[in-house]
C-alpha cells in the first residue's frame, strides 16, 4: 500500500452535514485491520470501532466527538510473546476548510506560538468538501498504543534495579577537599 493511501478511510461529505448532531458508527473491515497492523507495526489488529457524533461547527467547520475502541496483539518487549491490548479512547477533532478565516489564522506565521498540551487540538484543515473521519479514528487509536507492551509478570532475568544511593550524583568538589592548605 502506498504511503499516501490511508490504512483506514471513511470519507464524509461536509455539505451533507446539518447543524444538528449526526451519529456515526464505524467498524474497520478485515482488509483495513491488516493495513492498520502493518502501519502501526503490531502483530494483529482484531478490531477498530468508533461511535461518533458529527455536527457543523461555526460557519463552515465540522466538529467530531465520540469514542474509539480497538483490540490488538503486540509482542512483549521482554519475552516476545503475544500481548493482547484493548484501547478505549475519546475522540475529539475539529475541521475547517482551507479557505476559511480560521484556517488562515492557523497558517499565519507567528513570532511565538504557545501550545497548551491539555487544551484542545488546533483544527485540522481540509480541502474540498470531504473530511476523512476514518483517518481521524485511526490516529486517535494509534496514539493510545502502548509503545512497550509487557506480559504480566514478565521481567528481564538478572536485571537489578538501582537504589537511591546508586542514583546520587557524585559531588564534583569532593576531590578538592584534600587540597586544603594548612
Amino acid at each position: 500500500m502506498p504511503d499516501d493511501v490511508p490504512a483506514y478511510s471513511h470519507p464524509v461529505k461536509v455539505g451533507t452535514l446539518s447543524a444538528s448532531l449526526t451519529n456515526l458508527r464505524l467498524e474497520a473491515d478485515a482488509e483495513a485491520l491488516e493495513a492498520l497492523a502493518r502501519q502501526w507495526s503490531v502483530t494483529e489488529v482484531r478490531s477498530l470501532k468508533a461511535d461518533l457524533q458529527i455536527a457543523r461547527w461555526k460557519k463552515d467547520g465540522v466538529r467530531v466527538k465520540g469514542r474509539v475502541t480497538a483490540d490488538l496483539v503486540q509482542e512483549c518487549v521482554v519475552t516476545l510473546e503475544p500481548v493482547e491490548s484493548h484501547i478505549d479512547e475519546p475522540v475529539e477533532a475539529t475541521f475547517v476548510p482551507d479557505g476559511s478565516k480560521l484556517a488562515r489564522a492557523l497558517t499565519v506565521e507567528a513570532a511565538e506560538t504557545v501550545v497548551d498540551p491539555d487544551g484542545p487540538d488546533a483544527p485540522d484543515i481540509f480541502i474540498g468538501d470531504t473530511i476523512d473521519i476514518g483517518q481521524t479514528v485511526a490516529e486517535h487509536a494509534a496514539m493510545a498504543i502502548d509503545p512497550y507492551p509487557k506480559k504480566p509478570g514478565a521481567a528481564f532475568p538478572g536485571h537489578i534495579e538501582s537504589t537511591e544511593k546508586d542514583d546520587k550524583r557524585p559531588n564534583p568538589f569532593a576531590a578538592l577537599k584534600d587540597w586544603k592548605k594548612d
